[in-house]
């Protein structure tokens, strides 16, 4: 198996519920093997998108971190499946990094990533980008019943973030909550901030 560091990851404070989908099984037994070490309780283990999506809607987790390429249905489709019905964030496994790939796992609703190869220190950060993503996403959808709309809301909400942070060097979590408050305060749509402030710095 892998080499193992020196330092210890950190344990999660959560037992996340997580569903491992990835067909190179030696891949698949070492993410589950950190994942365990970490903290996480990994409840079900896929070889291909197919199983990835029947795991998510059986055992309904917090999370899947799951592969792009897999026989059967790939990790992008599954994704988007699992998105569609609402079931939980998906982290992509890639050892791609294409903007055209990028979009695709956008517009699939992916969450974060975690590139090849990998390490336990890896990992945490991008399950909890995820989950706080996925959590954002669930009070856009109580703001907009439409999906499609809390999807286009969230991408001017990501890109509102970003600005937000490199100019009032806010953290992430930070930069939704300013966004979230300034809708409250002067009782406008997030997306609708969002598009203010991103407006407001391709102006200056």
């Amino acid at each position: 198996m892998r080499n193992r560091a020196m330092s210890t990851p950190a344990k999660a404070t959560t037992a996340a519920r997580i569903v491992v989908a990835e067909d190179e099984a030696l891949i698949r037994l070492d993410l589950v093997e950190m994942l365990g070490e970490a903290g996480y309780d990994v409840v079900g283990q896929a070889s291909n998108g197919e199983q990835a999506v029947e795991m998510a809607l059986e055992l309904t987790p917090d999370l899947v971190i799951m592969d792009v390429k897999m026989p059967v249905m790939d990790g992008l489709s599954a994704a988007d499946e699992i998105g569609k019905q609402r079931l939980c964030p998906v982290i992509m496994l890639t050892a791609f990094s294409q903007t055209e790939l990028v979009e695709r796992a956008r517009d699939a609703g992916v969450m974060a990533y975690i590139v090849k190869p990998f390490t336990a220190a890896d990992l945490a950060p991008a399950i909890n980008i995820a989950l706080s993503r996925w959590a954002e996403l669930k009070e856009l959808e109580k703001e907009v019943a439409d999906l499609g709309e809390a999807l286009e809301t969230r991408k001017a909400v990501e890109r509102a973030k970003g600005v937000l942070m490199k100019k009032l060097k806010l953290s992430e979590a930070d930069a939704f909550r300013w966004i979230q408050k300034t809708a409250m305060d002067r009782r406008l749509g997030m997306k609708e901030v969002a598009e203010a402030v991103i407006a407001g710095i391709d102006k200056a």
